[in-house]
């Protein structure tokens, strides 16, 4: 009790400096509440007020820059602690296993082996993917683009070839999205890659085939379920009368 009555005194005693409830808690551990009750009738000086006043619009002002701040810190906080959760020696298995799910996330499940995205670090690990698991050298890939005509096509060309190795040659006619309203004018820099690895089909077969291992424990369950609700294939499509 002696100390809680010592701790009322210094926080009477630092209200009267002009403190506010906060700068007060950190010499004072008690609750806001407890302030409060305490401190309800301590007056402060117009110049205190003053003072208060503009740090309280301060910190308003600078809130939502602060709040963004302090999340950019957190992000880096969690994925700095994720790293750690992963071995940096990855085995084969898991990066054949890594590069199979974003096959199947990215790239074509129909015709041939071919992979289409505009995130370079996306682009370089497929590449790199093919080579070391299903031994196609990048010399030996082709590509195509998809960009904006404001764009230029060689350069965009040549940015792809150097990061993934793929020879400009192999490069086809790229596809020149026109401008119209139903474009986004906000174009991806570096545009969107086609990359086709040739006489690609069995390999593509031989990829879904590691993936089938990975989903054999809820392939039996998918497949009934999809077999139960067959009537939904039979909907009509939809007509576009616009």
């Amino acid at each position: 009790m002696k100390n809680y009555n010592l701790l009322k005194i210094k926080a009477i005693k630092l209200r009267k400096q002009g403190r506010s409830y906060n700068e007060i808690k950190k010499s004072v551990k008690v609750a806001k509440s407890t302030l409060s009750l305490w401190l309800k009738n301590i007056p402060l000086s117009p110049k205190h007020r003053k003072r208060l006043y503009t740090k309280q619009i301060s910190i308003l002002s600078k809130g939502p820059q602060s709040q963004k701040e302090r999340r950019i810190r957190e992000i880096a906080e969690i994925i700095k602690n994720a790293k750690k959760e992963v071995s940096n020696s990855i085995s084969l298995e898991s990066y054949r296993l890594f590069g199979a799910a974003l096959y199947w996330a990215e790239g074509n499940k129909k015709n041939g082996l071919e992979i289409t995205n505009s995130d370079p670090y996306l682009i370089s690990f497929i590449v790199k993917w093919f080579k070391k698991i299903l031994g196609v050298a990048p010399k030996d890939l082709k590509a195509w683009l998809n960009i904006y005509p404001q764009q230029n096509d060689l350069k965009i060309k040549s940015f792809w070839s150097q990061l993934t190795g793929i020879p400009l040659e192999n490069f086809g006619k790229s596809f020149v999205k026109p401008l119209s309203k139903n474009y986004k004018k906000n174009n991806l820099y570096y545009g969107t890659i086609k990359i086709t690895v040739p006489r690609g089909t069995d390999m593509r077969h031989r990829i879904f085939g590691w993936i089938k291992v990975v989903l054999q424990d809820i392939s039996a369950k998918t497949e009934l379920t999809q077999q139960e609700w067959k009537s939904l294939e039979k909907v009509s499509r939809a007509i576009n009368v616009s």
